[in-house]
């Protein structure tokens, strides 16, 4: 664990801890940091140096590259945050951290050293409701081909992965998002048992 996160508490102990920016972190690649595990250690790190709080981290979870066949597994994670910070203020800050380890953009959803997706902050909706909802709505083929030119808050795939609401119900299970009313564990539960299963705890 890097320094500076020591005493970050963990699972059951984290229901006292109500924290607004909840970030989902994977690797499925070596940086040079090391192993995505240790990659995933040094962004937490660099989250800090940035001017971040971590509140709470989730433990480490395997689970199988999306889509199928795309590369190597994933180690995935979840973070609860505190940052005096716009929303856009952070997403560039993720994306400056992912670059400096490693990060290329070339393939939406390809094999990458560090992904920090900002899944949540409070319960902001972004740009709008009607900019959130079309993208949340898009049909999984055009998923996989467009990208949205600003940043969508809550993130819009959030309630159908597995691999962001597992770890995300270790650090923040009672958020509740901010258009659909559902906990991230009423999320969670709601996913298939197989889906959920493929998620597991190294």
């Amino acid at each position: 664990m890097p320094q500076g996160t020591q005493g970050v508490k963990r699972g059951i102990h984290l229901m006292q801890f109500r924290s607004d920016i909840l970030i989902a972190v994977g690797s499925n690649e070596r940086s040079s940091a090391g192993t995505p595990v240790e990659t995933l250690k040094t962004a937490y790190a660099c989250v800090e140096k940035a001017g971040a709080v971590i509140r709470a981290t989730s433990q480490f979870y395997n689970t199988p590259c999306f889509p199928a066949g795309a590369g190597p597994d994933y180690v995935n994670a979840a973070l609860a945050l505190e940052w005096n910070a716009t929303p856009q203020e952070i997403i560039a800050q993720l994306h400056r951290i992912e670059a400096e380890l490693g990060r290329a953009r070339v393939q939406r959803w390809g094999q990458r050293t560090l992904d920090l997706d900002l899944i949540a902050v409070g319960d902001r909706v972004l740009p709008d409701l009607p900019g959130y909802r079309r993208w949340r709505d898009l049909p999984l083929e055009r998923q996989m081909k467009e990208a949205p030119d600003r940043l969508i808050l809550p993130h819009p795939r959030m309630q159908d992965r597995a691999f962001v609401l597992v770890p995300l119900a270790e650090v923040a299970p009672d958020w509740v998002h901010p258009v659909s009313g559902l906990s991230v564990l009423q999320m969670r539960d709601a996913l298939d048992p197989v889906l959920r299963a493929e998620v597991r705890a190294l």
